[in-house]
């Protein structure tokens, strides 16, 4: 029987938590880590009332430290080196594009392939004992699941190319400051602020939510003139659904409204 290195745990109606079991590994990624975050990724996506996912690691020492060092040493050519790097590109990206929103639960080191987990998720709250980094320039190497393209669009190419030419990682504090991470709390407190902010997303109108995502997510290859077609077109479509009627009639009424996801 296969090892299982990623746990999904329904916290709370529409919200989701996925695990990364490997810590003795310091959670980082292989082959089986990344299938299993794809099949799980699959289960969420098929719940209609999932509307937010926290992926984080287990324990207090790493949320992913990085990809799996010993796999990327033995990958016998080109061929099997490319694939690898495609299998982790195409499932970030799967997070990214996914219609539910995603929160990284950073508890610890994000480096490496961790850290490129992170940024392809859409919002990421780190403890501040975090530290995140691309450092795989130490090893002779660079990111391969994204990190040159999605860190240089958070933080500005010059910062990019400094934390993966350089490999020196961040701490949490300076991470916020930078742009990298959208808040930083205590190590105890981190889970609590990940399920605050994830309530707060999941009783949103459903489709509103989706489209608030697409048009996000979207802004950072559209031209501006396509995105603001793109939002006008949304921004109808919400108008005339059923949940912008009852969300614009319970505003006028001075009552709670109702969404029902049409």
């Amino acid at each position: 029987m296969a090892d299982q290195y990623v746990q999904l745990q329904w916290v709370e109606p529409g919200i989701a938590l996925l695990t990364i079991t490997r810590e003795k590994s310091l959670n980082a990624l292989n082959s089986e880590v990344l299938d299993q975050l794809e099949a799980s990724l699959n289960v969420v996506e098929d719940s209609p009332e999932a509307r937010v996912v926290i992926v984080t690691g287990q324990g207090q020492k790493a949320f992913v430290a990085g990809a799996d060092i010993a796999a990327i040493n033995q990958a016998p050519d080109l061929e099997h080196a490319h694939h690898f790097a495609e299998r982790g590109q195409k499932l970030f990206h799967r997070f990214q594009t996914s219609r539910v929103l995603s929160i990284a639960a950073i508890n610890g080191y994000a480096l490496g392939g961790g850290m490129e987990l992170a940024l392809a998720l859409d919002m990421r709250i780190a403890a501040e004992s975090a530290r995140l980094g691309q450092p795989e320039i130490n090893l002779g190497i660079i990111p391969g699941f994204g990190g040159t393209q999605r860190l240089a669009r958070l933080v500005g190419s010059g910062r990019a190319l400094w934390m993966i030419a350089s490999g020196e990682p961040v701490l949490a504090g300076d991470a916020l400051t930078m742009g990298l991470v959208d808040g930083v709390v205590p190590l105890d407190s981190l889970m609590e602020e990940c399920l605050r902010r994830a309530r707060i997303l999941a009783k949103q109108a459903p489709l509103a939510l989706v489209e608030s995502k697409r048009m996000v997510v979207g802004s950072r290859d559209w031209e501006v003139r396509t995105g603001l077609d793109a939002e006008a077109e949304a921004f109808a479509r919400m108008v005339v659904s059923k949940d912008g009627r009852e969300g614009t009639r319970a505003f006028l009424e001075k009552r709670a409204p109702e969404f029902r996801g049409d």
